[in-house]
């Protein structure tokens, strides 16, 4: 069965029970949350996140996974700041302890920016700190995000990852996650040739590391290393293809999450909409729908 959500939130009194509400409304039987803002390491207490109310929804609707996302503020690579590659370990050490609590197997984290110091440096910093934070005890996976190639990013190809994989003594705590979006822009012909990507990858990596996709079509052509990623279907890669990886029976068990932009009101420019109850029931229906934005639009006024 197709494991199918999208990004929620997880803010205000209801916390992670708000978070599974939300997947529900959406119809995913899967998702993805941030344990807290992800531009800042302010975080409520575990005891205060309601995952016990949350585990009880999703077991009356089926949803047996989620996924946590690390914050972006996370960035092992960096060399130049000797602080911010300190917070990084120290906040990513946390982050491990909070998705264990909330019951996730799996944490999604951008590899990091070299910030200018080149690849080499770069690489050797996150493998230092990814062995300063996982043990043989470590209860979940660390999941590197395959990335767009913007900027100093590390992770815009798989050989970057294969590195990272190599330098981890406990790396049977890593796992990969696949972000459509990222890696079209990246240079990978994902549109007219998945499987011969998927080979690549499984000759450097094993395509059963893959623990996650990020579904995400993309505003930019193949290649152009910007990370911007469009609503599903809509974008340079179009529904097909990303339809073809929705249901590639290599993958049927892994989970699918949605992380498209909000559709904004063409009327009220302050005013935007989340698109994933239609995104979802479209990608169920396997027809793609050229009319969804604007159903997006009409549901919310």
């Amino acid at each position: 069965m197709l494991k199918l959500g999208c990004h929620v939130g997880m803010s205000g009194k209801e916390m992670m029970l708000g978070s599974v509400k939300d997947a529900v409304a959406f119809g995913a039987n899967t998702f993805m949350l941030y344990t807290g803002a992800p531009q800042n390491t302010r975080r409520k207490d575990i005891s205060e996140l309601r995952i016990q109310e949350a585990h009880e929804l999703m077991a009356q609707n089926g949803i047996e996974e989620f996924v946590v996302h690390a914050p972006y503020i996370i960035n092992l690579a960096n060399t130049v700041n000797p602080a911010t590659y300190e917070i990084a370990v120290e906040f990513l050490a946390k982050e491990i302890d909070r998705a264990t609590a909330m019951g996730s197997q799996t944490i999604v984290l951008h590899p990091g920016s070299h910030v200018g110091e080149g690849v080499d440096k770069g690489i050797a910093s996150i493998v230092k700190g990814l062995n300063e934070v996982l043990t043989a005890d470590t209860a979940c996976h660390i999941a590197l995000e395959t990335m767009a190639g913007k900027g100093s990013e590390i992770g815009r190809n798989f050989e970057e990852l294969a590195r990272i994989y190599d330098g981890v003594s406990h790396n049977d705590k890593l796992r990969v996650c696949f972000d459509t979006c990222h890696t079209s822009d990246a240079g990978y012909d994902i549109i007219h040739d998945f499987d011969g990507v998927v080979e690549k990858f499984d000759r450097l990596i094993g395509k059963d590391q893959i623990a996650v996709f990020h579904m995400n079509d993309s505003k930019n052509e193949p290649g152009a290393a910007k990370d911007r990623h469009e609503n599903f279907g809509f974008g340079k890669i179009g529904f097909e293809p990303l339809m073809y990886i929705m249901n590639h029976p290599d993958f049927m068990e892994v989970p699918k999450i949605l992380e498209s932009p909000y559709i904004k009101d063409p009327e009220n420019s302050k005013k935007s909409y989340e698109p994933f109850k239609r995104e979802i029931a479209m990608i169920r229906n396997g027809k793609f729908d050229p009319k969804m934005r604007e159903k997006v639009v009409e549901d919310n006024r």
